[in-house]
């Protein structure tokens, strides 16, 4: 080891996991200037001078990477009201919950909530327009369904949005309609979307500080790098919103992704813009070839159960994802592709087979959340190099729609996580929080049980022989997230990297796995800095 020099900081007596393969396990390490210089056994580090700091014995691991989040969105459901267990757990607490809101705000503001799910709900059937009436009948009222691509709106944001009986369902979109061909409130896709721009727009300025307001709680978690899958250029440019988010305390190492349809109509895109070592930087293009299963809006074969006729919405094209991949090689980005249903999954595959990844170091392609891979589409991502991204908190927290949508049998057969690894897919975990129908969708170690267990949070078994250890799982949210993320020397406790480690209140490595969702983190450094304390 070489001279020791003024910022040196020794870290000894901890229990570290590296994610390191080649180097798993250690007790010390040495930090200089915000990099890893030295790890190893704590014997080794005897005289090596520099501050020391005791991490009295327990278990180290390296930052989280959330390599598929909507942190604004996280940050704003914050504001809203939480429709989800266990705050919510009926419609009647839906209406309660909006009462109180329109009392306290009056008939001018919006009322907004997140993460209804019809299949914890008491009625077992999701809110309408009518309910929500009941709490407010003269305030705008909208409420996202927990897979962030349904929404049900009351009838005073329908008239807003200029939604009648005669008005017909936009492209990639539902209106939902009664026997009488009334719209219900429930808006699918893109008709969403028709009341969500009624909604007045948050300023650049109130978005970044909400942004630097979730750093603290992310890094409470563990979380140290974080993606946003959903970049948008306009109105507001998330590159300059997160840079300004920076400047407000944002502190995690983050990623965004930009909508092709944003993407398509601005496509500049500097070289800067583009240099993962910033900060903040652009990491690819973003598209979705379907919806979600929850919602039923998943492209999937065979249809979903009791349902013959309907298999889902298909939301791309074949030439939409060729016209997004030239641009994406062309900027030496990623080309990411939402898709849950097997025949989604199919159209990306066999868009690209037998064509040349871009990227020499990482999946050029990327598909997220990957719910239902066919044996075939397995096999052809392992020999293209295309990552997947799943995230194993859905079984756990849905897995009422699982069971309604799909059936027992075959929700067991979904994210086949275990699969994808023996076949030598690249994977990484991730929440898509707040896009999941848990009270705090964001928290890793539910993801990690929950990939672990696999069973969902009422006990219902989501298929054990795709059941990962511990340690796999806490790679896939670490050294496998930073393969498919590309964030620059993260991921890994190993020289060189930045010393991005949390320390954990217990050993995670030690305790049953049905309690991992209880641990909770005491210490998260970043570059060797204490960023939090428990």
């Amino acid at each position: 080891m070489s001279m020791n020099q003024k910022s040196d900081v020794v870290f000894f007596n901890g229990k570290i996991f590296t994610s390191n393969p080649e180097q798993p396990y250690a007790s010390a390490m040495l930090v200089r200037e915000g990099r890893i210089a030295w790890i190893g056994e704590q014997a080794e580090a005897e005289n090596v001078e520099g501050e020391r700091v005791d991490l009295k014995g327990r278990r180290v691991l390296p930052g989280f990477i959330d390599a598929h989040l909507h942190p604004l969105y996280l940050a704003d459901a914050e504001k809203q009201i939480a429709c989800t267990f266990p705050l919510v757990n009926s419609i009647e607490d839906i209406v309660a919950e909006v009462r109180k809101q329109r009392d306290i705000h009056g008939a001018d503001a919006w009322v907004r909530g997140w993460g209804y799910d019809e299949g914890k709900m008491t009625e077992g059937r999701a809110p309408t327009r009518w309910d929500l009436d009941k709490a407010a009948p003269d305030a705008p009222v909208i409420i996202t369904r927990t897979c962030g691509h349904i929404a049900v709106a009351n009838s005073r944001a329908l008239e807003l949005a200029g939604i009648t009986k005669d008005t017909p369902s936009p492209a990639g979109g539902k209106i939902d309609r009664d026997a009488n061909g009334e719209p219900t409130g429930v808006l699918r896709e893109s008709a969403k979307d028709l009341v969500q721009k009624m909604m007045p727009a948050q300023t650049l300025d109130e978005n970044a500080a909400m942004l630097a307001e979730l750093s603290p709680k992310l890094f409470a978690h563990g979380i140290t790098g974080i993606t946003d899958l959903m970049g948008r250029t306009e109105p507001i440019n998330y590159l300059d919103m997160y840079n300004a988010a920076v400047e407000k305390g944002l502190k995690q190492r983050t990623v965004l992704y930009y909508l092709w349809e944003d993407l398509e109509k601005n496509p500049q895109m500097t070289t800067e813009e583009k240099c993962s070592t910033n900060q903040i930087h652009i990491g690819g293009v973003k598209l979705f070839a379907d919806g979600s299963v929850s919602g039923q809006t998943a492209w999937v074969d065979p249809p979903f159960l009791g349902e013959e006729e309907n298999d889902g919405i298909s939301t791309t094209s074949e030439k939409e994802l060729l016209d997004a991949a030239e641009f994406a090689e062309r900027h030496q980005i990623q080309l990411v592709v939402h898709a849950m249903g097997e025949q989604a999954i199919d159209q990306i595959i066999n868009t690209f087979y037998g064509q040349k990844g871009w990227i020499a170091d990482a999946p050029s392609i990327r598909i997220e959340h990957a719910a239902m891979p066919t044996k075939q589409a397995i096999q052809r991502a392992a020999e293209m190099g295309v990552g997947f991204v799943p995230q194993p908190i859905f079984l756990f927290a849905e897995i009422e729609s699982y069971l309604n949508n799909l059936g027992a049998e075959r929700t067991k057969t979904t994210y086949p996580v275990k699969t994808m690894l023996e076949a030598g897919i690249k994977v990484a975990f991730s929440s898509d929080a707040p896009a999941t129908a848990w009270a705090d969708p964001v928290n890793p170690f539910v993801g990690l049980k929950a990939a672990v267990t696999r069973t969902a949070y009422n006990g219902t078994d989501t298929g054990q022989n795709q059941r990962v250890d511990v340690a796999t799982a806490i790679e896939l949210y670490t050294r496998a997230a930073q393969e498919i993320t590309r964030i620059p020397d993260v991921g890994q406790l190993k020289p060189g990297y930045h010393a991005d480690f949390i320390v954990l209140d217990q050993d995670i490595l030690a305790i049953v796995p049905e309690t991992i969702d209880q641990i909770t983190v005491e210490e998260t450094y970043m570059g060797g800095q204490l960023v939090y304390k428990k």
